[in-house]
């Protein structure tokens, strides 16, 4: 057995070893980083000095040469016109002697950041922060591999994409400027037919719903109408003239919802087609037959997402398809609503071949709040490219201070270039180098947030509250346990002055999260709550944190608001507790609600999810006895406007009073007027008095329709109202 043994070590060491060629020796470079041809390409350009800013070792010198005779050790770029790498595509060659990079235009360029990021072992994180191992020795096995992406077009969300412009290079990014015809890539119609110059005189161009054309800046089109094709391709000619050197251009329905044209022939084609995708589609093929040599890119989003029974897109048209709707905290096949998003994407894959996905992992109304989502990025991303899609964005905000904003963003950009590569294994990497000893307790914090969510089946969703998620992903006994593992990560690198940056700037949404849900406490602790608001806002100052939701409040704004709004004691109002009785019933999913919101003393947040008390296309009125005949000297009704949510001001307020409930006098009526901010505000409606009566009664005329101007134009819109205050 022995002499076996010793047999077959003989054997293996006389087997000749791959031959290696060797990068780094004793801390310097072999080699040069040189190009392959005189002249040198602007990629092989780009390409060198990429690599000078990532060098193996301090060698500056040894990047910027061009030599006919490549030496050994030499690591060579190559500019190589293709089409065995795919757009965007890269080869790597390590023989015995050098490295070859082989690719074209931006493919070699990306083809340097896989070697520096795969053999060189170097992460870059944004705004200077990277991880570059400094070799003392590196030697790299033959090796003859060919890089295609995931997805032709990789889009994606971080700050650091304005603020650092090798953060898009090093992540294989685009941006729709780059490959869109004048930025046209979604909600281009008014640009395209705008209303402003069309629809008061030809309101017959815009679509027609509830009995009447609803021209306006976020109209949708009458998609039936031979003029307004006419119209667009006029249009188009002239902007693909303009821009010689772009293929692509995007002619989408504008945002909003259920606001597509039901005229009779859109309605004809319309149960023909088994939807609203019918009409739509159908324009946009009469579009790409007029321009056989361009791609012409729509929507499949809200009401147009399920595909069309009988009309199949042209060979150069591009179907944008959106989630939306979907939940986020499984993966798309794995819940009800990601199911329904599954029939759309299994019929558009059937029919089109150039499907482009837009994804959700986002929450536009609390960037700050966590978002235990990161689990399923990867599922997603094979459920994407197994159906066929080419274009991918992920819309996942990663703002400042956001919840695990650069990891986050890792994993995209990552999975978006290879769907295949390990969640975990890319999930770990990161963690290590970017947090240090603080990693570990991190990543911690991630499977237990994660698995709570599994665990308590939380319904994620992209318009949301940290409030939503205070009975199970954010209940007391697990922030505690939150709170614990992050205070774990800040001692682990308590000397690390940068690692320790990271951590508190990553416990940002747990802080913000339980300020945001001790505010819907009855019983409050107002020092303990302003010490943590304090500690909040320094933070958000010393990270640079710039907005907390996608209306763009800012974190000086909340905590302004935060102390004016929810630290006072709410029982110097008279209406504290007091009864309500309606006269005009808010909608039915708010009436449970209604029945102490307006007086329990706790104001709402940013939104509508919690605590608002909300009308629908109605006027409403309603009753508050005081219980006794009090003196009153002021009036004033809280409402929350959030236009993004069809959340308008109301048109007018009305305040009377009676002494005993059946004889009211009308003490003001305040007129509201329009209002287009766009940040999410609170508003309150103010009249001052000096009366003495038990009961208060509340008109409220609401708006009741979305004004032309807005994108639910023609549509219900809401109002809301929290607390009714009485001095």
């Amino acid at each position: 057995m022995k002499r076996a043994l010793i047999l077959i070590v003989m054997a293996l060491a006389a087997m000749p070893m791959p031959a290696q060629v060797r990068i780094v020796h004793k801390g310097e470079m072999t080699g040069r980083f040189i190009t392959a041809h005189p002249g040198k390409s602007a990629a092989e350009k780009e390409a060198l000095d990429l690599a000078a800013h990532f060098l193996i070792a301090d060698a500056p010198t040894k990047t910027q040469e061009w030599s006919m005779a490549i030496r050994k050790g030499d690591i060579v770029l190559s500019e190589t016109p293709t089409e065995e790498f795919g757009e965007d595509g890269c080869r790597i060659v390590i023989d015995d002697r050098n490295v070859w990079i082989h690719g074209h235009g931006k493919g070699l360029v990306y083809g340097t950041v896989e070697f520096l990021k795969r053999y060189a072992g170097i992460d870059y994180w944004g705004e200077g922060e990277a991880y570059e191992p400094r070799h003392q020795e590196l030697t790299l096995n033959p090796v003859d591999t060919v890089i295609t992406p995931t997805f032709r077009y990789r889009q994606s969300q971080n700050y650091m994409l304005r603020t650092d412009p090798l953060y898009k290079t090093w992540y294989h990014l685009e941006e729709p400027s780059e490959v869109f015809v004048a930025s046209y890539w979604v909600h281009t119609c008014d640009r395209l037919l705008p209303a402003s110059r069309y629809g008061k005189e030809h309101p017959e161009y815009y679509a027609y719903y509830n009995g009447k054309r609803n021209p306006g800046s976020a109209s949708q089109w009458c998609m039936s109408n031979p003029e307004v094709l006419e119209i667009v391709c006029q249009r188009l000619d002239s902007l693909f003239k303009a821009y010689p050197d772009r293929k692509m251009i995007s002619i989408s329905q504008n945002d909003g919802s259920d606001t597509y044209c039901r005229c009779p022939e859109c309605q004809r084609i319309l149960d023909e087609e088994g939807g609203p995708s019918g009409p739509i589609l159908r324009f946009i093929n009469a579009v790409a037959d007029r321009f056989p040599d361009k791609e012409i890119s729509t929507l499949a989003y809200l009401f147009s997402v399920q595909p069309p029974k009988k009309t199949v897109p042209r060979k150069n048209v591009s179907i944008m398809l959106c989630d939306i709707d979907c939940r986020r905290q499984t993966a798309l096949t794995e819940n009800p609503s990601g199911q329904e998003f599954m029939k759309a994407l299994e019929g558009w894959s059937k029919i089109c071949d150039n499907l482009f996905v837009w994804d959700y992992g986002i929450n536009f109304d609390n960037y700050l709040s966590p978002f235990p989502n990161l689990s399923t990025i990867k599922d997603n991303m094979v459920i994407f490219r197994d159906h066929n899609v080419k274009m991918h964005f992920s819309q996942i905000a990663s703002v400042r201070g956001g919840d695990f904003a650069e990891l986050r963003s890792y994993l995209v950009n990552n999975l978006m270039w290879d769907a295949g590569a390990s969640l975990d294994s890319l999930q770990k990497r990161f963690l290590t180098r970017y947090y240090g000893k603080a990693g570990w307790p991190v990543y911690k914090y991630i499977k237990l947030m994660e698995g709570a969510a599994v665990g308590t089946d939380v319904d994620l969703f992209i318009y949301d509250s940290p409030v939503s998620y205070k009975g199970n992903i954010l209940r007391p006994a697990l922030m505690r346990r939150y709170n614990a593992l992050f205070d774990e990560a800040e001692a682990a690198v308590k000397d690390d002055p940068v690692r320790l940056a990271r951590v508190r700037r990553t416990r940002l949404p747990l802080q913000y999260s339980a300020l945001e849900i001790a505010r819907t406490e009855p019983e409050r602790d107002f020092e303990a709550i302003g010490k943590a608001l304090d500690l909040f806002e320094s933070r958000a100052r010393e990270y640079r944190v710039e907005m907390i939701n996608e209306r763009h409040n800012l974190p000086d704004e909340y905590c302004a608001l935060y102390r004016q709004r929810y630290m006072s004691d709410a029982r110097d109002n008279l209406a504290y507790g007091k009864p309500v009785t309606y006269l005009i019933d808010p909608r039915p999913k708010y009436l449970e609600l209604s029945k102490k919101a307006l007086t329990d003393g706790l104001y709402g947040g940013t939104t509508y999810v919690e605590n608002w008390v909300g009308w629908e296309g109605t006027d409403g009125a309603f009753i508050i006895d005081l219980g006794a005949p009090t003196a009153i000297h002021s009036i004033a009704t809280d409402f929350l406007r959030q236009l993004g949510a069809w959340i308008l001001m109301p048109m007018q307020v009305r305040y009377s009073v009676s002494p005993d409930g059946e004889n009211y006098t009308e003490i003001a009526t305040i007129d509201i007027p329009e209002d287009r901010g766009s940040k999410v505000e609170f508003i309150p409606v103010t009249a001052t008095c000096d009366t003495t009566a038990r009961y208060i009664k509340v008109e409220v005329t609401g708006t009741k329709t979305c004004p032309e101007w807005h994108y639910g134009v023609g549509n219900p819109c809401w109002f809301f109202i929290d607390e009714v205050i009485v001095k």
